[in-house]
């Protein structure tokens, strides 16, 4: 009976021949030959690069949006296509550079936004925790500040599981 190698008597040795870094290599099409500089392919970081319209229209969202009734339960609240174009908020998020911020914002990862939510989850908390109940003003304001880091916490991890599910493979 053959026996597998162990090293370390724990980890068998075949296991550690495959945990490797993961390496990505790119294709650069501007590349020319030149004396100096990385070839026609280079390492890179693994970034991934999202098309975030083509993912929306492949999952068919507005579609979706249209059987849902969302349009309808949005304008019985009084929000309307003409609400839009008097509160000017297509021409902000033009002026703010939310469409860049958007195809910015879909290469990070999502397991660093999920973490980046965990300080003002904690930070809530501590909030409800640590402040004393002395006073109404003291625990509106109590309430006030942990409910925004709450809402920017649960924001940050409901938007890593969107952006997981963009950054999805095909």
């Amino acid at each position: 009976m053959r026996s597998t190698p162990h090293f370390c008597g724990s980890i068998p040795l075949g296991l550690i021949f495959q945990i490797h870094y993961k390496q990505v290599d790119k294709y650069d099409p501007g590349w020319k030959k030149e004396w100096f500089g990385a070839g026609l392919f280079f390492e890179g970081s693994e970034e991934v690069e999202v098309d975030v319209f083509k993912k929306l229209e492949k999952r068919k969202v507005l579609s979706n949006v249209e059987k849902s009734g969302l349009l309808s339960k949005a304008e019985e609240l009084g929000f309307t296509l003409s609400s839009i174009e008097r509160l000017g908020v297509f021409s902000k998020a033009e002026e703010l550079g939310l469409l860049s911020l958007l195809e910015k914002s879909v290469s990070l990862s999502p397991a660093a936004l999920a973490s980046a939510s965990l300080p003002f989850l904690a930070a809530a908390i501590a909030t409800v925790v640590l402040v004393p109940d002395d006073s109404v003003g003291i625990v509106v304001a109590q309430n006030v500040v942990a409910g925004g880091l709450a809402v920017v916490a649960v924001g940050l991890f409901v938007g890593s599981i969107v952006l997981e599910g963009l950054q999805e493979a095909d």
